[in-house]
């Protein structure tokens, strides 16, 4: 007490009065300037900014309009009141909270001003003193019991003291003060619980408060949502499960229940739910738009276009829908349906950016090169903005500029984000050009600055050109090592050992473990065809290989299913895919080479 006093008379005697005034924060000048035989009447905003570090998220309730604030005591500013003012914003400022909160406290006590209670309140608050905090609140409910804010600070007090009746009692009026539905009033709830450590005791008090609830569909969406919030997401699950019972066509909640049980890992489980809820409602936009999307996500990407093109009859000008076609058949390499819906979203003046940027893509397969670098010239923004400048540069580099190429892909500001890309990029300039050795030196350069599993990947495939199998063997291995379930890897070192090695029941290992992890992967199913026949398992690989040239067309799958049909008797099936193929790829080198070796 001496040392507090002391430190006041010292800021006293170094300055006058009058620059003690102007100093304080604006709260003192009204207590000094008013009408200094009373406290003000006013409130102003304090010194202490309790809002910049508060552990009790105080969502301020809208009080309804009848509700009249209590009246403040007239009392005389006497000498010690306005020492322990003064003491107290001194102390806050200079961070010595513990003083403002003594200070400010025993005003309480002694003023009973519903403001100075508020005040020693927040200030307690913000010091994390719950027993001060508790002790102002309950004051604060003495002077002014209808408050919600006293109320609120209450309900998470005493629920940290572990008294859920108490809290919920406290909870109550502060509900009984706000404006809005119950469930509205569920979220404000969540908003100021949601940050305490007990979120067991939080649930707890939620489950009481909502007993006289559980028919209301709204209630228990908004409590669900709390709950998953709070990490009970079985409960959540519970809840939303009732929600459409009583409400099926919520579609808010059906959406929520959808990612609830993604986020459980659960995705067959949602689409089960969710094929057995299109039966009934079948015109349900949004519940067959968020089942597309999960076959998409699952990769049963057929299945998904099937159900975008329903989505297209309903909704033909959805810029979503539209979007989603053009990629699924993009991505089975049937570029003029892909193309179609590209040009509509174009005309609709949608996704412009991202449309040139796939049209440019399919311009490119088709080898229209200079019809894609105009078309990625027209990406001047989006997602796809740096793809679209690094394959204007693949293009150059195609059409004979390496140079040129690799010069525009070194100007582009290399920031962090991009390091990986455009080292990948200018890699790959230099392979397609044979320059293995230039390709090596700048890989070589980018993992001993920091090793990457990108990079590292790529340093494995180019080491496998360069027939430095025991390089690809070490990146890989090291891949495998940081992500055991790297599928990618797994493949690319299962494929490896398979085709340059005899080392086949190990990579029969490899191989196993990426399709254990990605089934629907084309590559890692011809790799498994692959493997098996070097294992003299002829019957079991053409059965992966027809199913992952059923996926993707492509010419090395076909020189596989190919070369096992020839071995197995089938020369004429074996013809006719290579002849297929030839027609798209004439000059692919291995389907020239296992043709070479073969056919007559």
């Amino acid at each position: 007490m001496i040392k507090n006093r002391e430190l006041l008379n010292n800021i006293m005697f170094r300055y006058s009065i009058n620059k003690v005034l102007s100093s304080l924060p604006v709260i003192l000048l009204f207590l000094l300037l008013g009408a200094c035989t009373t406290l003000p009447q006013d409130s102003v905003e304090p010194a202490i900014e309790p809002n910049t570090i508060e552990p009790i998220a105080v969502v301020e309730p809208e009080p309804e309009p009848e509700r009249v604030l209590p009246k403040r005591p007239k009392i005389e500013l006497t000498e010690d009141i306005l020492f322990k003012i003064l003491l107290a914003e001194i102390a806050g400022q200079r961070g010595k909270i513990d003083i403002a909160v003594d200070n400010y406290l025993d005003l309480a006590r002694s003023t009973r001003d519903p403001l100075v209670i508020e005040r020693a309140t927040r200030i307690s608050i913000y010091a994390r003193n719950d027993e001060s905090a508790y002790e102002a609140a309950t004051l604060w409910v003495e002077v002014d019991p209808e408050s919600p804010d006293a109320h609120q600070v209450l309900t998470v007090m005493t629920l940290r003291q572990g008294n859920i009746e108490q809290a919920l009692g406290h909870l109550e009026i502060v509900l009984g003060a706000s404006k809005g539905n119950f469930d509205q009033k569920l979220w404000m709830i969540a908003n100021f619980l949601g940050r305490e450590e007990d979120q067991a005791a939080v649930l707890q008090l939620m489950e009481r408060l909502m007993e006289n609830h559980m028919d209301d569909p709204d209630a228990m969406f908004a409590f669900a949502h709390v709950t998953a919030r709070m990490g009970d997401l079985d409960r959540s699950e519970d809840l939303l499960e009732r929600v459409l019972e009583l409400k099926p066509g919520n579609d808010a909640a059906a959406m929520t229940y959808l990612s609830l049980l993604q986020k459980k890992g659960e995705t067959n489980r949602a689409l089960e739910w969710t094929e057995a809820t299109l039966k009934n409602k079948e015109d349900d936009f949004n519940l067959r738009m968020a089942y597309a999307r999960l076959l998409t996500e699952t990769k049963r990407f057929d299945d998904a276009r099937r159900q975008f093109e329903i989505l297209s009859v309903q909704g033909p000008n959805n810029v979503d829908v539209l979007y989603a076609l053009g990629l699924l058949y993009l991505q089975t390499n049937q570029f003029d349906d892909a193309e179609k819906y590209f040009l509509r979203l174009g005309k609709l003046k949608k996704r412009v950016f991202d449309s040139n940027y796939y049209l440019g893509r399919i311009a490119e397969e088709r080898d229209e090169l200079e019809k894609a670098s105009d078309l990625y010239q027209g990406v001047n923004g989006g997602e796809n903005y740096l793809d679209a400048r690094i394959r204007m540069s693949l293009i150059l580099a195609k059409q004979g500029n390496v140079d040129k190429a690799l010069e525009n892909i070194r100007a582009i500001q290399n920031a962090d984000t991009n390091r990986l890309i455009l080292i990948q990029a200018e890699g790959e300039i230099l392979i397609n050009a044979k320059r293995y050795q230039e390709a090596m030196d700048i890989f070589d350069k980018a993992i001993e600055q920091q090793s990457h599993p990108d990079i590292l990947y790529s340093r494995a495939m180019l080491a496998e050109k360069m027939g430095q199998i025991d390089i690809l063997e070490n990146d890989l291995t090291k891949i495998i090592e940081e992500d055991a379930n790297n599928a990618t890897a797994l493949n690319a070192l299962g494929y490896t050992l398979a085709d340059r090695t005899d080392r086949y029941e190990e990579a029969y290992g490899y191989i196993k473990r990426a399709y254990e992890l990605s089934p629907g992967d084309f590559y890692i199913l011809d790799s498994m065809g692959w493997v098996l026949y070097r294992l003299g398992r002829l019957d079991e690989a053409v059965k992966y290989l027809q199913k992952a040239l059923e996926m993707r067309n492509y010419p090395e799958i076909a020189a596989h299913l190919g070369e096992v049909l020839w071995v197995m008797g089938d020369k004429q099936a074996a013809k006719e895919i290579w002849d297929t193929a030839l027609k798209d790829t004439p000059a692919d080198d291995r389907l020239l080479d296992v043709i070479k070796r073969f056919k007559p």
